[in-house]
């Protein structure tokens, strides 16, 4: 059946692209990754195409093919700019688009990630997302030198996940600490804040003890929007209770109701309230005006690579008006949207902007026009109260 609802469109900003020999492609422009003008560029192409919101990759190790450490390659793209940093350049400099960087859950203190989403939310005017993403790599571990971890220790991701969902609960907390009236600015009685609207959360758990409050003022959309990866069990349930947004990977159409079902029935399990999740389904795109173009610029890159590059997401290789119908196609099977790999950023984010989106546009599936809200208002989400106001009050 149709789906009546609007269609979702992000986007993922990582290096020269996904594909690990992108840097290499004609279109690519791999004296610029570590410039500003290049990640400005790259959101403000992102905006013209009237994206919901757009994700920048970080980790705490340098990108490789190994989980055990660095691999030592030179061929490949290695090293990023921090994810949080690029978005809050971004943010004056784009008006709509919504900037959601990837933070790390198992070595950030959850207190320094509330300040600044909460701040680049400020920055960006509402526009803010979070990313949180977990990691139980020994060597970027190593590089923090707080805990170490074994190699298929057992157990441990679960113990991450378990981690996270604390990381999350502390940050929405800290973003809660102040009601959205507490800043009063009352030059007559010099009074700036309203101090009791602001608010101990006094959480204590396993992992984190965090007195609160957080040190910056209720964020404009008061959550800034958290969107969280899943490919199995635990981390669906993670985002079910943790995410507004969780990113699926389905490998083709009989896949997607499997996926679906499965999230729904993880918001059941954790006795999620609120908004439901809105489910993304991830795609890399290799795109071009003639499929057999595509298909041959992304087997050049695979000769550098030296094999056939595959992802945990599925690899789509074709045109922008296919890519379109399915996109549609998957909607009307229960996703909410999509988060598009470019493979060959360059190349494909162009693709994505200048292709899809008309395509989409003509199936009478995507806007015309960014509406004036913030970006949960744009997925439908609400904008929550801080659990700390008074119902009495």
């Amino acid at each position: 059946m149709p789906s009546d609802e609007p269609l979702h469109l992000a986007v993922a900003l990582d290096g020269a692209g996904f594909h690990p020999a992108a840097w290499r492609d004609a279109s690519a422009r791999p004296r610029e990754l570590f410039g500003a003008p290049y990640w400005v560029s790259l959101a403000r192409t992102a905006e013209r195409g009237l994206l919901d919101f757009l994700t920048i990759e970080d980790s705490f190790g340098l990108q490789g093919s190994r989980r055990a450490g660095p691999d030592d390659r030179t061929d490949q793209v290695r090293g990023r700019l921090d994810a949080v940093l690029i978005a809050s350049l971004m943010a004056p400099l784009t008006e709509r688009i919504g900037l959601v960087p990837t933070a790390n859950t198992t070595h950030t203190e959850p207190f320094h990630v509330a300040s600044a989403i909460a701040t680049l939310d400020y920055v960006s005017q509402g526009r803010a997302g979070w990313r949180p993403q977990v990691s139980s790599q020994p060597a970027e571990a190593a590089h923090i030198g707080r805990r170490s971890f074994a190699e298929r220790e057992a157990g441990l991701v679960d113990g991450l996940f378990e981690e996270a969902n604390d990381a999350v609960e502390v940050v929405r907390r800290l973003w809660d600490s102040w009601e959205d009236d507490a800043v009063i600015r009352d030059v007559a009685s010099g009074r700036f804040v309203d101090r009791d609207k602001l608010h101990y959360i006094e959480f204590e758990g396993r992992f984190f003890n965090v007195k609160g409050p957080s040190i910056v003022p209720r964020p404009p959309q008061g959550q800034p929007l958290v969107v969280a990866l899943a490919h199995s069990e635990v981390p669906i349930e993670f985002a079910a209770r943790s995410a507004d947004v969780v990113l699926v990977t389905p490998a083709d159409a009989a896949e997607v109701p499997q996926w679906v079902a499965q999230v729904r029935a993880a918001e059941r399990t954790v006795g999620r309230a609120g908004d439901r999740l809105r489910i993304f389904g991830e795609i890399v795109v290799f795109l071009d005006d003639d499929a057999d173009a595509a298909a041959a610029r992304k087997e050049r890159l695979d000769t550098f690579l030296g094999k056939t590059y595959r992802s945990d997401a599925p690899v789509f290789t074709g045109t922008p008006a296919r890519l379109a119908a399915q996109l549609v196609a998957w909607q009307d099977l229960g996703l909410d949207g999509f988060r598009l790999r470019p493979g060959v950023i360059s190349h494909d984010l162009d693709a994505i902007v200048d292709g899809v989106v008309p395509a989409l546009q003509g199936l009478g599936a995507f806007r015309s026009a960014y509406d004036a809200g913030p970006l949960r208002a744009r997925l439908g989400l609400g904008r929550p109260q801080s659990r700390y106001v008074e119902v009495s009050r």
